[in-house]
């Protein structure tokens, strides 16, 4: 067994060596329990059997790229053709800032532009003073032998930021594409960027998928991102790599700021999107760029560079002051982000309401949990009963509402999940709804505040948090839709502690739906959307119906780890296994499939290169997106 994930660790990572690389990276940062939470992961991610198809592990990247991302000599006949007939064939510049890059690699990054089969480019070179006399035979060789390069040796080294500007100065294109000095571009990255620009004519933003090169160029560790995802940007820098620019903008807002070295293009992203509206980003989900793994690299680790840590939380601040967000990032503990909204002042009510039926001890454990470790004052508990007869049950409701913050609200109808809900609506007095299960415990002091602070953010609907098993592995971090058929959670029976896809379960994003387990929204938003469907979604999935119409009338929908609860899933009500709840169950499936078909199929929080089988982010076999 053990021989087996080994074996897969090893493949996912592109090879011995590069596992062996990552191990020592997560035993420095994270101590061996990182070591064993990876391993367990792939262990529960292959429960049942290790995933295999046509005799290839599921996870091995280098095959997916041999079968789909490898490009043969008709593909590129067929691009070229397709190319040949874009509307709109603009200039592309792309910036590249050098410094005693190794010459091989510098070599390689250069030829990786002269080789785009989109010809219509042209590479910006700004060295900035490099101390080895071969970058400049280097550079003045491509400078003579290839027209569309243009090179600047700068006087004295003023680090990367000066030296990028150095290069934008050159740029005559109408968008600008940056490059660092021993990266790759594949040979169809700019016919993508152009594809997409002539698919979405008001587009001002591009960014693309990305992986990770070794010396030899052997790829692995792709990141296949989610589209436009604003919260997730904060969290970490989602842009780079491949990041394309509208060139007038960037010369508005004046080129690379000195000082923030080491998260100058974030900044630079950070910016620019101050001039642009959410709909003028454009995700192309292609791996579309190639980061060099070395030593010094930040594609190794980016504790590697601490300072771009910091320098990226000072762009982050900045962006606030200057946007009126009254927000603060600071560095959190996988080395990305965390943001901290402030909560309006006075603190506004939250009404939190649990519906029950019976389920005494649950609902006990939490009503407790509630009263005894929420840190936040001003809410309302209101219990909305449905047909308990169990005589202590009804004694235990009886009996707690001596305390002023807590009401019981009988109501006898047949179980409707749905319309509990929407009949306690009309008794909230609160500004804000909790939609919180009876099997739930709070863990977080403070998850109050911490949802409140997103829920009460300007374009923000509604607020999921981090859901555990009793045995504190992870029941809910966001939804992703299509999975396994309508829904399902990601990074499900992982441990506490595990980071996820790129640090996914961690990390506070949009999703296009949270659990209604523990769910906070503005009363006015859960009113204007029509609160839940207590006609065709009576049980099932009436929570991700309702985050889809908040996402469809113009709100995000956010998760955050920061707010922690434990969640007995399904104990009061049971699993659907009786021939009617299946019927039901089946009824509700057909139901959502047909009103949310064509987001189920393209959830934009997740990505066509990765399974609709699995929670676990496994690689698509095949991905759902065209070659080309």
């Amino acid at each position: 067994m053990y021989f087996k994930i080994i074996n897969i660790a090893i493949k996912s990572n592109g090879g011995i060596v590069n596992t062996v690389v990552k191990l020592f990276k997560v035993v420095k940062e994270e101590g061996l329990i990182g070591i064993v939470e990876r391993l367990f992961y792939i262990k529960e991610s292959n429960k049942g059997g290790f995933r295999i198809i046509e005799g290839t592990y599921i996870n091995d990247y280098t095959e997916w790229i041999k079968r789909y991302d490898t490009l043969t000599e008709n593909d590129l006949e067929i691009i070229r053709i397709k190319q040949s007939e874009f509307v709109t064939k603009p200039l592309i510049s792309i910036i590249l800032p050098v410094y005693n890059a190794k010459p091989q690699w510098l070599i390689k990054a250069v030829e990786s532009v002269i080789n785009q089969t989109y010809p219509h480019w042209e590479l910006c070179i700004a060295d900035d003073a490099s101390t080895d006399p071969e970058i400049r035979k280097v550079l003045l060789h491509y400078k003579d032998t290839e027209l569309r390069i243009k090179v600047v040796f700068r006087k004295s080294n003023g680090h990367i930021s000066a030296c990028s500007n150095s290069a934008l100065q050159m740029a005559s294109g109408e968008w600008i594409a940056l490059l660092d000095h021993d990266d790759l571009l594949p040979e169809h990255a700019l016919y993508w960027v152009v594809k997409y620009i002539n698919k979405h004519p008001n587009c001002k933003l591009l960014y693309s998928d990305e992986d990770k090169v070794d010396e030899d160029d052997k790829g692995s560790n792709p990141y296949f991102k989610c589209d436009w995802n604003q919260d997730l940007f904060y969290s970490q820098n989602l842009i780079s790599h491949l990041g394309v620019y509208n060139a007038a903008i960037v010369n508005q807002i004046g080129g690379f700021k000195l000082g923030l070295e080491g998260s100058q293009d974030y900044d630079l992203a950070l910016r620019f999107i101050e001039r642009i509206n959410r709909n003028e980003i454009v995700h192309i989900p292609k791996v579309l760029y190639h980061w060099r793994l070395h030593s010094e690299s930040t594609a190794r680790s980016i504790k590697s560079k601490s300072y771009a840590l910091e320098a990226g939380i000072r762009a982050i601040n900045e962006h606030f002051n200057r946007c009126g967000k009254e927000a603060k990032a600071e560095i959190n503990e996988i080395n990305n982000y965390r943001v901290k909204y402030q909560i309006p002042l006075p603190y506004p009510m939250v009404s939190l309401i649990i519906p029950t039926n019976n389920g005494l001890q649950l609902l006990r454990k939490c009503i407790n949990s509630i009263i005894s470790k929420t840190t936040y004052k001003n809410y309302e508990i209101i219990i909305i009963d449905n047909n308990s007869d169990d005589k202590r049950t009804l004694k235990y409701l009886e009996k707690i509402q001596i305390d002023p913050r807590i009401r019981c609200i009988r109501d006898e109808i047949p179980f409707n999940f749905s319309a509990l809900y929407n009949r306690a609506i009309q008794y909230a007095k609160g500004e804000f709804i909790g939609m919180i299960n009876n099997d739930t415990e709070v863990i977080t002091p403070n998850w109050i505040e911490e949802m409140i602070s997103l829920a009460a953010s300007p374009g923000v609907g509604a607020v999921g948090a981090k859901l555990y098993f009793p045995n504190r592995t992870v029941q809910h971090s966001g939804i992703i839709l299509g999975i396994n058929g309508v829904a399902n959670h990601p990074f499900t029976k992982t441990s506490q502690s595990y980071s996820g896809y790129f640090g996914r379960s961690r990390l506070i994003q949009e999703y296009s739906a949270v659990t209604a387990a523990c769910l906070m929204v503005k009363k006015d938003i859960y009113l204007e959307v029509g609160g839940l469907d207590e006609i065709n979604l009576a049980i099932a999935y009436n929570d991700v119906d309702f985050c889809l119409k908040v996402k469809k009338a113009g709100y995000r929908n956010v998760w955050t780890p920061y707010a922690e609860l434990f969640h007995a899933e399904s104990s009061t009500r049971g699993y659907e296994d009786t021939p009617e709840k299946l019927e039901r169950l089946s009824e509700e499936t057909n139901y959502m499939m047909n009103k949310w078909s064509e987001i189920i199929y393209n959830d934009p929080a997740y990505s066509p290169n990765l399974s609709l089988e699995s929670t676990d982010f496994s690689l698509a076999w095949p991905p759902r997106i065209e070659k080309y």
